[in-house]
């Protein structure tokens, strides 16, 4: 049932939804949380199929707020609000309310919200596009016990991830965290099997991808070992290599659906890790409803290694975490005797030296486009040294 409302208020929807339930003979109000989905025309559809079918698991009023644009000044200064009620089959399992907000009202939606969140029910607002910097801060996020957004459809994601680790607060979530679940808990589960120590650690797929960034973040913060970041062509993640005093254990997934899992001394194991809807997703999220500290833990952790050694075309001011990161990724570089991963960006004519786009992710990395400079000071150094003991040798 759809029930059409023009220039309208929250209290004649309130109205609506009432009517609506009578009418198709279901007056109790059978619904769990209030699901708020701040979006635009053009992705509206799309988020809303998510949430119906998300809603299956989760019984939900679902608002659907809408920021319209408007062309003229005179539009611009006129309040409007239209509504569209569905109740029964045409909402999934739950309500849907649709919200087209046009002129001075688009800076007050919260107030034509508030009046329309559930009793007594808790509320989470999912930003599927055009997130705000701090969900806390923002007039609808301050409503909610959850604000969700989605890094992987920002401009700039890696720098994205940045920004919500300084702002982050507890409650905020990310769906790009929500999509690495099962690769958490597959590697959790592969370390659990096996007695050994791990050194080092690699996380490949698409670039500019926050899932990938998050993984090797939560990887080098829980195992306190380096993590290479390195680029593919996707779909996704991948692969994810740890190597380990015992052997290399390898979780690999060419393809986005069907993995393979290989430790040292055990057959090789085919895994599902099919890549999930939205859908999927926000049905994740919507199970738990308490801050997520393991997220906020790895968020915080990247924080400092994009700073230091990020991908220099989208982290922004890389060229300042280089210099800060330059001495000691220099001397990590010259005590371990680990190739220089930013010679191929300075034009080094070591050609052995790895792919740039692999620098910067683990934390003896982190000096990746100055390292070069850095490293080139002490070998001049060392040579100004020797030649005292050459004119020794010549007396």
């Amino acid at each position: 049932m759809k029930i059409d409302l023009t220039d309208t208020t929250s209290s004649k929807i309130n109205k609506s939804l009432v009517l609506g339930r009578r009418a198709i003979g279901t007056p109790a109000v059978g619904m769990v949380l209030t699901l708020v989905i701040v979006t635009d025309e053009e992705n509206a559809y799309d988020a809303l199929k998510a949430a119906n079918e998300a809603s299956r698991e989760h019984p939900s009023r679902k608002l659907v707020v809408i920021k319209r644009v408007s062309r003229s000044p005179r539009d611009r200064a006129k309040a409007r609000l239209d509504a569209e009620v569905r109740v029964g089959a045409d909402a999934g399992t739950g309500e849907t309310v649709i919200l087209r907000l046009r002129g001075e009202v688009i800076d007050h939606a919260q107030s034509v919200v508030l009046p329309l969140l559930l009793p007594d029910a808790p509320v989470v607002v999912w930003w599927p596009v055009n997130a705000p910097t701090d969900p806390a801060a923002d007039p609808l996020g301050a409503l909610a016990q959850r604000r969700v957004t989605d890094t992987y459809n920002a401009e700039h994601p890696i720098r994205e991830l940045a920004d919500r680790a300084e702002a982050y607060t507890p409650g905020d979530t990310d769906l790009a965290w929500t999509r690495i679940t099962p690769w958490r808990s597959m590697l959790a589960a592969a370390l659990d099997q096996v007695a050994c120590q791990v050194i080092s650690a690699e996380v490949e797929g698409e670039e500019f991808n926050p899932s990938v960034e998050l993984l090797a973040m939560w990887l080098a913060g829980r195992l306190g070992v380096t993590v290479r970041r390195t680029a593919s062509i996707g779909p996704g993640l991948t692969a994810v290599r740890l190597e380990t005093d015992c052997g290399p254990i390898v979780l690999d997934r060419p393809d986005g659906s069907l993995a393979t899992l290989c430790v040292q001394g055990q057959p090789d194991r085919a895994v599902a890790l099919k890549r999930r809807e939205t859908a999927e997703l926000i049905a994740e999220e919507l199970r738990r409803l308490d801050p997520d500290d393991t997220y906020a833990a790895a968020l915080r952790y990247g924080v400092e290694r994009l700073v230091e050694g990020g991908p220099a075309s989208d982290a922004g001011g890389s060229g300042a975490g280089a210099g800060s990161g330059a001495d000691s990724g220099a001397g990590s570089r010259a005590d371990s005797g680990a190739p220089d991963p930013g010679a191929a960006d300075s034009g080094a004519a070591d050609s052995g030296a790895p792919d740039s786009g692999d620098a910067g992710t683990g934390a003896a990395d982190s000096a990746a486009d100055g390292g070069s400079g850095a490293g080139a000071a002490p070998a001049a150094k060392s040579g100004g040294k020797k030649a005292p003991a050459k004119k020794a040798a010549a007396k």
